[in-house]
């Protein structure tokens, strides 16, 4: 009801006795109360849902009688709802809200305030409601947006997923408050059809067909269509009809950005702008759509519309990147735009792994002790772990970085003014170039002299220098690209110090997402190598991942380059480490690190999506990835994403892909496993063992790639296998059948069948504590058990291959104890499987008592051989012919792909024989350890190639095809000629083939150091054949 009160003056005339007359008068005040509904439209829907409400209230008696259609009208025709929000809500939700809205006003009235302070929070199984007063353009100081990010939108389960609306009311006479309404709701999905047909009706929650405007559902057509097809976001901004207001619609794939929602009501609100209604539409394909109204807020200094509209299109990519970074505080502040937080964040990685935290006082100590002398390497190793992890921690940085927001500001412009490009349009210069602009810039000392000016000590300098080394290096980045997933950065790598990395990298790329952070390093133009996942299983095990990523990733392409003395490509490796809070999200983080990094690599050709960046490197470069932990299975998508960006060399882009598309699984065939083993056999041959008789310890177990095929070609008696789920253990050897069969299906160790286990044989898993052996023994922690089993006294064998297992699980602190208590070691033989499972001082110290040793860059270069012929195989067919020879469909196997199969195996084998039987003599010739002669032969091999790719022996054409003859896969000369190979394999490519053999071969006949007469003797047999052919 509303009251109506009025009133009305009467006069009346008063006779006085002494006959005088007086007017008097008396105003009446009149009250009547008419019902408020009838206000109401009568053509409005509500009506009868707002009597009900009304009578509701009126049963509760919280509000008086004369007051509760008054409140009802309120609440729908002041909050900023709309019908959609009434059609689903039921109407005793409906009374709940507004008693609980008026007993806010109540409270408002006794403090005698104008302003209501709302907070009101209702939380069900299927949703939630919030209400919270909020002036327009002020931050929440509840946080309400965030918490719905983290609770409902970021999509931990993708069972569950939300809807959002949201609306901001107008204020009323009484209280000046703007109140923003918040509603989540579980989506309800149509059952899922087989047809392909991309129907919005079929992935919708029937609530938006029911009720979206034909403009709306059209939009969000063409918004999903494109994020179906696109990395990114995809962004449009509308007019509002009728309205100053401007619509942003977002759309992007569920579960590749976090806290998105929260994070871009940062970004509007930083350029002056605020929203007064938004919708987060989830949809059952996995694409969310966020739409937004936004107005321009009325103050002094705000940008105009168009202009700040503008600047949030842009940096919305990049928020989408890394919403949430420890500066996003400075930029809620306003101390940072998000550009320069975002940098800043960045710059706190860069400083994290590459500042220079030895010094010279390393370098001068490390000069003095012998390299030679176990004992002093690990002096070095000890002391420089010490200096990395104490001096510069992550916290420190951050801190350092915070206190100094104008010098953050200051690099930024540093590296803005060379990789910003203002492309204009027609409302003039970006915000961004306005403020660049606005900003000294400084020169390269200057800005140094500034920073070493501000900071209080050295290692506050240090840290803001390692940000200007940062800049002076970025030959090229995605930076200011307008659509990206993750940020990237061509490195120029010469600012790394060479006592630490002494072999100088060709190339160096620098990943940032959301997710994690990465790197992808080689030592030649044209390299190859496996992408690899890092995960963590707790925060401790993070901070050992994190301080050595980069050093792990250095040396594997390292080991990789010696590794690939036998093929054209050179050495290169890729490392991503998931974050703590994203160890489930491998899939995503690859995705993202190869679209960054593709940004670098195809030149941009779609104005607004992916524009022409500035790049200071100049050159063309063409990168190879391959599969490696954590990531064989996405090395398709990799190729079909490369495609889709344009990449020319998309077929050879990656390796290891399924047979459909032309890939050689190494796993499937055994490949990395054919190296190893045939070091393996050759052991067995020269010392005259009976491999039936031969105990073997392995780790990595029967569902990996190199340990399943290890288990399926041995026959020797395995007494131990080590892998991710645990420890399998008999000392009389473990069941071969059984294991067998493991290995058939790709299972771990969890799954073999215990009946099958001696009385003194055991199993135990990760997850299993306080555990007694059969000897006795209590194992307290099966993790800590798994992790630490490979030293155990009970893991000793005539021969130990590991097959897998994390860098540097056996180094110079704990080698001894693979010795036993008599001090003689655990095992005889050791063919190192796994990418540096055993530091170089271990292997050395191992050697030194008498260990037959092979490592990992001799044993296993069989999986990076077969990539680098599955790479020829793409690089001589045509698409056509590559589609008829190459891929595998529905099961048939072309003759041509199985020959060619066969032959990879042969070459893989042969190569590793060759290198064995060099290793053998030339260890027995020179008593040279081994693994020094590996690195040995491995650099004599690379050095030699090079130089005979420049020497005139390229030029005489009759040699260069006698080799070649030989070097190139026969199958594949037979089915296109030498003509046609050399016609179509780009010449850079085959001059390396004819160098990579002609200099293995040589060196593994002739050694690391032959004579000076040895090469003319080398290739005297190939001009007698020329003579022969000539006469």
């Amino acid at each position: 009801m509303r009251r109506i009160v009025s009133t009305k003056t009467v006069q009346t005339v008063v006779h006085k006795k002494d006959g005088s007359s007086q007017v008097k008068e008396e105003t009446i005040v009149t009250t009547k109360y008419e019902p408020v509904l009838a206000l109401v439209s009568s053509g409005d829907q509500t009506v009868d849902q707002m009597k009900h409400v009304s009578s509701l209230i009126q049963k509760t008696g919280l509000i008086p009688s004369d007051h509760v259609e008054a409140e009802v009208v309120w609440f729908y025709k002041h909050l900023g709802l709309e019908d959609l929000y009434f059609k689903l809500e039921t109407p005793e939700n409906i009374s709940q809200l507004i008693l609980a809205l008026f007993a806010a006003k109540i409270d408002a009235f006794i403090k005698n305030e104008s302003v209501l302070d709302i907070n009101l929070v209702r939380e069900t199984e299927n949703g939630a409601i919030y209400i919270q007063s909020a002036a327009p353009g002020a931050s929440s100081r509840l946080g309400y947006e965030r918490i719905i990010d983290e609770k409902y939108l970021n999509a931990k389960d993708k069972e569950a997923v939300y809807r959002l609306e949201s609306y901001r009311s107008s204020s009323t006479a009484a209280f000046s408050t703007n109140l923003m309404s918040y509603f989540v709701r579980k989506c309800t999905f149509p059952k899922s059809s087989e047809s392909n047909e991309f129907l919005m009706k079929s992935i919708s929650d029937p609530d938006f067909i029911v009720h979206c405007t034909p403009a709306t559902y059209t939009s969000y057509e063409r918004v999903i269509k494109q994020v179906l097809v696109r990395a990114g976001i995809v962004i449009e901004c509308q007019h509002v009809p009728n309205s100053i207001e401007k619509r942003l619609i977002i759309g992007y794939k569920q579960g590749t950005t976090e806290n998105y929602f929260s994070a871009l009501t940062d970004l509007y609100q930083y350029y002056g702008l605020y929203s007064t209604k938004k919708f987060v539409e989830s949809f059952a394909n996995g694409v969310v759509v966020l739409s937004v109204y936004l107005k321009r807020l009325e103050k002094k200094g705000v940008p105009p519309m168009e202009e700040s509209i503008v600047q949030v299109m842009k940096e919305a990519s990049l928020l989408y990147c890394l919403p949430n970074t420890p500066l996003q505080g400075d930029f809620r502040e306003g101390k940072l735009s998000v550009q320069e937080a975002i940098y800043g964040h960045v710059g706190w990685i860069f400083a994290q792994h590459f500042l220079n935290r030895l010094g010279s006082e390393y370098s001068s100590l490390s000069s003095l002790l012998d390299s030679e002398d176990t004992n002093h390497n690990e002096i070095l190793l000890n002391l420089k772990k010490r200096l990395r992890s104490d001096t510069f921690t992550p916290q420190y940085i951050l801190q350092v970085l915070r206190q100094y927001p104008h010098l953050i500001k200051l690099c930024y412009v540093d590296f803005a003014m060379v990789h910003y490009i203002n492309t204009g349009n027609a409302l003039g210069p970006s915000l961004s170039y306005q403020r660049l602009q606005a900003t000294p810039v400084l020169t390269k000392s200057e800005l140094l002299d500034t920073i070493r000016k501000s900071t209080a000590n050295t290692q506050e300098f240090q840290i803001f220098e390692s940000l200007a080394t940062f800049n002076k290096h970025i030959l090229k980045t995605n930076f200011y690209q307008p659509t990206k997933t993750a940020l990237s950065f061509r490195l120029d790598p010469k600012f790394l110090p060479a006592t630490e990395y002494p072999q100088p990298l060709f190339g160096m790329f620098f990943v940032v997402g959301s997710e994690f952070r990465g790197f992808h390093l080689r030592f030649r133009d044209i390299a190859r190598g496996g992408i690899r996942v890092i995960t963590s299983r707790n925060k401790e095990t993070y901070s050992t991942n994190l301080r050595g990523l980069f050093d792990e990733n250095y040396a594997l392409a390292s080991t990789q380059q010696r590794k690939n003395k036998d093929i054209p490509e050179g050495g290169s490796k890729g490392t991503i480490l998931l974050d703590p809070s994203h160890q489930n999200q491998s899939r995503v983080a690859f995705e993202k690190y190869v679209d960054a990094v593709l940004d670098l690599v195809v030149v941009g050709q779609t104005p607004g999506v992916k524009d022409v960046i500035v790049d200071l490197y100049g050159r063309q470069e063409i990168l190879f990835f391959g599969p490696d932990e954590g990531t064989a299975g996405f090395m398709d998508w990799a190729a079909k994403h490369a495609r889709h960006r344009g990449a020319s060399f998309w077929k050879a882009f990656t390796t290891g892909k399924s047979q459909e598309l032309g890939g050689i699984p190494h796993d499937l065939y055994g490949m990395t496993t054919r190296s190893v083993h045939q070091y393996i056999l050759g052991i067995y041959e020269k010392m005259g063992v009976d491999e039936g008789k031969v105990t073997k310890v392995q780790t990595g177990g029967p569902d990996g790639d190199l340990g399943s095929n290890e288990i399926k070609i041995s026959g020797d008696m395995t007494i131990a296998v080590v892998d991710g789920s645990g420890v399998l253990y008999d000392p009389i050897g473990i069941d071969r059948a059984e294991l067998r069969r493991l290995a058939d299906a790709r299972k771990t160790i969890s799954e073999f069948n215990v009946a099958k286990l001696s009385v003194d044989g055991f199993h135990i898993l990760i997850d299993e504590n306080n555990v007694k052996l059969p000897n006795g023994t209590l194992v307290g922690s099966g993790f800590k058990f798994r992790n630490e089993f490979h030293l155990n006294p009970l893991a000793s064998a005539d021969i130990f291959v590991p097959c897998g297992g994390r860098p540097e699980s056996v180094d110079i602190t704990n080698v001894i104890k693979l010795f036993k208590d008599d001090g003689t070691p655990k095992f005889r033989y050791i063919v190192e499987g796994a990418n540096l499972f055993l530091t170089q001082e271990a292997r050395l110290k191992l050697e030194e008592a008498g260990v037959i040793l092979f490592k990992d860059a001799s044993a296993n270069k069989g999986g990076v051989t077969s990539s680098s012929l599955e790479v020829l195989a793409a690089l001589a067919f045509t698409d056509i012919e590559f589609d008829e020879n190459m891929t595998v469909k529905n099961g048939v196997v072309p003759n041509f792909y199985a020959d060619y199969v066969a032959s990879v195996q042969q070459f893989i084998e042969t190569t590793a024989r060759l290198e064995f039987e060099s290793l053998w003599r030339e260890g027995r010739r020179t008593g040279t350890p081994r693994s020094v002669l590996s690195d040995t032969l491995s650099e004599s091999i690379v050095k030699l190639n090079e130089e005979l790719q420049s020497t005139t022996l390229w030029e005489n054409a009759a040699l260069r095809r006698s080799v070649l003859s030989e070097a190139l896969p026969k199958v594949l000369l037979d089915k296109l000629g030498m003509d046609t190979l050399l016609a179509r394999i780009p010449e850079a490519y085959v001059k390396a083939i004819f160098g990579s053999y002609l200099a293995s071969r040589f060196v593994y006949k002739y050694g690391a150091n032959p004579s000076q007469f040895a090469f003319f003797e080398f290739l005297a047999p190939y001009f007698d054949k020329l003579r022969r052919i000539s006469h």
